[in-house]
C-alpha cells in the first residue's frame, strides 16, 4: 500500500489524503468477483487541489538541475524494482493479469524511468540558428511546459502509468496523474515509488475516482488554467472526448488509443515463426493490449496452414485463475469485456466464419483463446477491436491485396510483416498505415527509447525517447542583437 490506511488515498502536494467529502469506492477482482480495493472517490475538488499543488511546485522543480532530476528518477526505478513482487500481486487482484505479467510490467516500467532519467538534460540543449540579420544571434531553446496531466488505463498499468509521468518529470514538468478506477492501488504504487524516492511535494500528484466520476475528474483536470499538456492512453471513444476537451482549452495532447493490429504473412514466410509471434501477439494478457494482433492477413497459399499452426498453439495455452503458477491467460477485465468478445464470436459464426479453436466461456470472465478463419468485412470481428483473446485470419490474394486489407481499418497503431525477403518486408511495412511496424516480429513490442504512437483513429503524438521531448516541452526562439541594427522607420 502507498498509504498508512486501509483506504487507497490521493497524493496531493506531498500528502496522502482522503477525499474532501470522505467518499470511497470498491474495486472488484475480475476473477473472484470479490472486493479487493477500497479507494478514495475524488471529484472536482481533488482535481483542482492536485493541479494547484503541481502548479505551486513547478517553479522549483523546473529549475532543479538535470543531474538531480536524473538521480531521483533512477532512485524511483530502484524502488519499483524492489517493490515489484508486491505490485505484481496487486495487479493479479485488481486487473486479473498473471503474476508474471505484473513482474514484466514492473521491469519495463523501471527501464522507462531510467531511460527518461538519461534524457533529463535534453531540455537544456540549445540549437543555434543562422540569422540573415547582421549581428543577430538566434537560438532554439526548449523549456518545461508546466503542469502535465497523465491518464492511463488498467491493461498494462505499471508500464502505462510510468510512461505517462516519466518523461514529463524528467524534462522539469510537474504532473497530476489520474488513476484508473480499475486499478487504483497499482497506479498509486507507481506514484508512491516516485514520491518515496524523494521527489519534492507537488511534483507528482495522484487523484483517484469512482467509475461514475471519471468524466467529471477528467474535465476538471483539463479545464484547469494551470494545465499545459495532457496525455491519455485508452479507448478511441474516450480519446475523442479528451481531444475535444483539450481543443476547447487549446491544450496540446498526446493520445495513444485503440488498435486493430494486422500481421501480414507473405507466402515465403517461416510459418512456425509467424505462428509463434501471432500466438504471443494475439493472446498475451488475454488479448488486452493495445498492440495485440487482432488480424492475421496471410497470402492465400499459406493462410490455412498458418491458421492450423496457430490453432494448435492456442489450444495448448492454459487459462484460469491468475493466482495459479501454471496459468498463462487470466480473465478479461470485467463482464462487459467478456460479453463483447462472445458477441463478436457469435456474429462471426452466424455470418459463416469458422472458429477453429477456443471461444468457450469458462466463467469468471475467462474465455478460451480463439482462432477464427474465413473472416470477411461483413463481420464485426473484421473491424471492431476485440480487446480479448481472439484473432481473425483473413486470406489475401497477394502482397498488394494484403496491404489493402491491413489498411482497411480506422486504426493504425501497430503492425507486423513476416517474409523471408527482408527487402520485400520493409517495402510492405512502409505501405502499411501504422505508427509502428515490425518485420518478422510480433505486433506486441515496446522499448523505452522508441517513438511509440499511432495514426488515424489510434491517436497522435509520440511517447518514448527524444520524441517525448517534442511533446512535453515548449520550443522557443530567443535572440540577442549585437551591435547596431538599422530599422526602416
Amino acid at each position: 500500500m502507498s498509504t498508512t490506511t486501509a483506504v487507497q488515498e490521493h497524493l496531493i502536494g506531498g500528502r496522502w489524503r482522503p477525499s474532501q467529502d470522505g467518499t470511497t469506492f470498491e474495486r472488484i477482482d475480475p476473477f473472484t468477483g470479490s472486493p479487493v480495493t477500497t479507494a478514495a472517490a475524488g471529484g472536482r475538488a481533488e482535481a483542482h487541489a492536485a493541479v494547484d499543488a503541481a502548479a505551486a511546485a513547478f517553479p522549483a522543480w523546473s529549475q532543479t538541475p538535470a543531474a538531480e532530476r536524473r538521480g531521483l528518477l533512477e532512485a524511483s526505478a530502484d524502488l519499483l524494482d524492489e517493490r515489484a513482487p508486491a505490485i505484481a500481486q496487486t495487479m493479479v487482484e485488481e486487473c486479473g493479469g498473471t503474476f508474471g505479467w505484473g513482474m514484466f510490467n514492473c521491469q519495463l516500467a523501471a527501464g522507462m524511468l531510467r531511460a527518461a532519467a538519461g534524457l533529463a538534460d535534453a531540455v537544456d540543449r540549445e540549437e543555434e540558428i543562422e540569422s540573415g540579420v547582421p549581428g543577430l544571434e538566434a537560438r532554439a531553446v526548449r523549456q518545461p511546459a508546466g503542469v502535465v496531466v497523465g491518464m492511463a488505463p488498467w491493461n498494462a498499468p505499471v508500464i502505462l502509468a510510468t510512461r505517462a509521468v516519466a518523461a514529463p518529470l524528467a524534462f522539469g514538468n510537474t504532473v497530476v496523474f489520474k488513476a484508473s478506477e480499475k486499478c487504483p492501488r497499482v497506479h498509486a504504487a507507481v506514484v508512491g515509488a516516485l514520491a518515496d524516492a524523494g521527489l519534492p511535494a507537488g511534483a507528482i500528484n495522484l487523484v483517484c475516482h469512482s467509475p461514475r466520476a471519471a468524466p467529471e475528474v477528467a474535465d476538471a483536470l483539463i479545464a484547469h488554467p494551470a494545465v499545459r499538456r495532457v496525455n491519455f492512453t485508452g479507448s478511441t471513444r474516450v480519446g475523442r472526448i479528451i481531444a475535444v476537451k483539450c481543443a476547447e482549452h487549446l491544450k496540446p495532447s498526446v493520445l495513444e488509443l485503440g488498435g486493430k493490429a494486422p500481421m501480414v504473412v507473405l507466402a515465403d514466410a517461416d510459418l512456425d515463426a509467424a505462428a509463434a509471434a501471432a500466438s504471443f501477439g494475439a493472446f498475451m494478457n488475454s488479448g488486452q493490449i493495445c498492440m495485440s494482433t487482432e488480424r492475421i492477413v496471410a497470402e492465400a497459399p499459406v493462410a490455412d496452414a498458418l491458421a492450423s499452426k496457430l490453432a494448435a498453439r492456442a489450444a495448448a495455452l492454459i487459462t484460469g485463475d491468475p493466482r495459479d503458477e501454471g496459468t498463462m491467460l487470466g480473465p478479461l477485465i470485467d463482464d462487459a469485456g467478456r460479453t463483447r468478445v462472445l458477441e463478436l464470436l457469435e456474429d462471426a459464426r452466424a455470418k459463416g466464419a469458422a472458429v477453429l479453436v477456443g471461444g468457450e466461456d469458462r466463467d469468471n470472465n475467462v474465455i478460451a483463446p480463439a482462432v477464427v478463419a474465413g473472416v470477411t468485412d461483413e463481420m464485426r470481428l473484421y473491424a471492431e477491436e476485440s480487446f480479448g483473446p481472439v484473432v481473425a485470419v483473413i486470406a489475401a490474394a497477394d502482397a498488394a491485396d494484403a496491404v489493402r486489407l491491413a489498411n482497411d481499418s480506422p486504426y493504425g497503431l501497430a503492425a507486423a510483416v513476416f517474409t523471408a525477403d527482408e527487402r520485400a518486408g520493409l517495402d510492405v511495412a512502409r505501405r502499411i498505415e501504422s505508427g509502428i511496424c515490425h518485420v518478422n516480429g510480433s505486433t506486441v513490442h515496446d522499448e523505452p527509447p522508441m517513438p511509440f504512437g499511432g495514426v488515424k483513429a489510434s491517436g497522435w503524438g509520440r511517447f518514448g525517447g527524444t520524441a517525448a521531448l517534442h511533446e512535453f516541452t515548449d520550443l522557443r526562439w530567443i535572440t540577442v542583437q549585437r551591435g547596431e541594427r538599422q530599422y526602416p522607420i
